[in-house]
């Protein structure tokens, strides 16, 4: 058996209990009636957890008008879309005019006749449901575009390890120490989930650099440092400018994270509060991660010296007020060094989207 369909609500508004009454006498067999008498009510109900599919409303009311609940409704983002049909005496063309430029879907005059606002009102909530259809597909496909960019950014994020003695689930964990102290710092949770998503891309220039440079086992020569120090610039050009904020902040996040709270890093010698915030927040978390992971020419530094190292650096290398929120959240921090550590394996792009929840 098919289930039988939730009915859809009608909110219907007016100061005469007899043309309530009657409305509701039409609209009853078919539809749930909500029932304001003055436009505080209706707002109410319209702003509620539940509001309704539709709305009847009356314009001359003691108080607030019809004509003002409707423009408050239509400014308010959470009601905007309800449709409003005025049900009223005022039969002047300027009236009905006037309610239609302010936002109302249609204008049924008293008295009413109930075979017209059954079919007006049928008529304008399968307008409604169409609306909200196509408004949750472009949603839908939304959120799948959104996932398509964030996997294409891990994917490049990965794509600059092979060019690197930096292996494994480097780009995953500084990531997470990014958002922790970001977390930490105050972002709001938007700008600290564009950050996660972002920080990947940070090393994406070394794509550029040489073999010979990037895959060597000692320590540079000041030649191949000149080379190697151009790897901020590439990513920053590898991304480009782009209208949308995550590929903003992955561009920024790439031409800054080498920078130093003194002035001493580079491409760019820019200090202090020059350097943008996401810059300064992934040069800690990558940093860290570096002193604490093992590579060809070094073995992996312990949690206390790295820690001791970092905040050393407090004012030089690093943003002194980040490194006391990168201690405060040392403890998670560490979780996260156990839990993507390299000996459980590299993680793949849809590990990396999955643990951003």
């Amino acid at each position: 058996m098919n289930e039988p369909q939730t009915r859809q609500t009608i909110l219907v508004v007016d100061d005469t209990p007899e043309n309530i009454d009657l409305l509701t006498e039409v609209l009853d067999p078919y539809y749930n009636i909500r029932i304001a008498i003055n436009g505080e009510k209706a707002l109410k109900i319209a702003f509620s957890k539940t509001p309704p599919d539709l709305i009847l409303l009356d314009i001359m009311m003691p108080g607030m008008s019809g004509y003002d609940v409707c423009k408050i409704l239509k400014e308010n983002p959470g009601s905007h879309g309800i449709p409003v049909i005025f049900v009223t005496a005022m039969s002047e063309v300027t009236d009905e005019k006037k309610g239609l430029e302010i936002g109302a879907v249609d204008y049924i005059t008293k008295p009413i006749h109930p075979a017209i606002v059954l079919a007006r009102v049928k008529t304008h909530l399968a307008l409604y449901d169409q609306t909200r259809h196509l408004e949750s597909m472009v949603e839908q496909r939304t959120a799948e575009l959104e996932k398509a960019r964030r996997h294409i950014i891990c994917r490049l994020g990965r794509a600059s390890e092979f060019k690197d003695n930096e292996t494994g689930n480097h780009v995953l964990r500084m990531s997470h120490y990014s958002r922790l102290i970001a977390q930490a710092f105050g972002l709001g949770e938007e700008s600290v989930d564009i950050l996660f998503n972002a920080a990947p891309m940070h090393d994406v220039g070394k794509i550029g650099i040489p073999d010979n440079i990037m895959l060597k086992p000692g320590k540079l020569d000041e030649t191949e440092w000149v080379v190697m120090r151009m790897h901020p610039a590439m990513g920053a050009e590898i991304i480009g400018e782009h209208p949308g904020i995550l590929l903003q902040t992955a561009r920024i996040v790439s031409l800054t994270h080498h920078e130093k709270w003194d002035g001493s890093g580079y491409p760019k010698k820019i200090k202090g509060e020059d350097i943008p915030l996401s810059g300064r927040i992934v040069a800690i978390a990558d940093v860290f991660d570096a002193l604490t992971s093992d590579r060809p020419y070094k073995k992996a530094w312990s949690i206390e010296d790295a820690v001791r190292e970092i905040s050393k650096s407090a004012g030089t290398h690093f943003d002194p007020r980040l490194i006391e929120h990168f201690n405060a959240t040392l403890p998670e921090i560490v979780k996260i060094m156990e839990q993507f550590a390299d000996k459980h394996g590299a993680m793949n792009d849809l590990d990396f989207i999955k643990s951003s929840g």
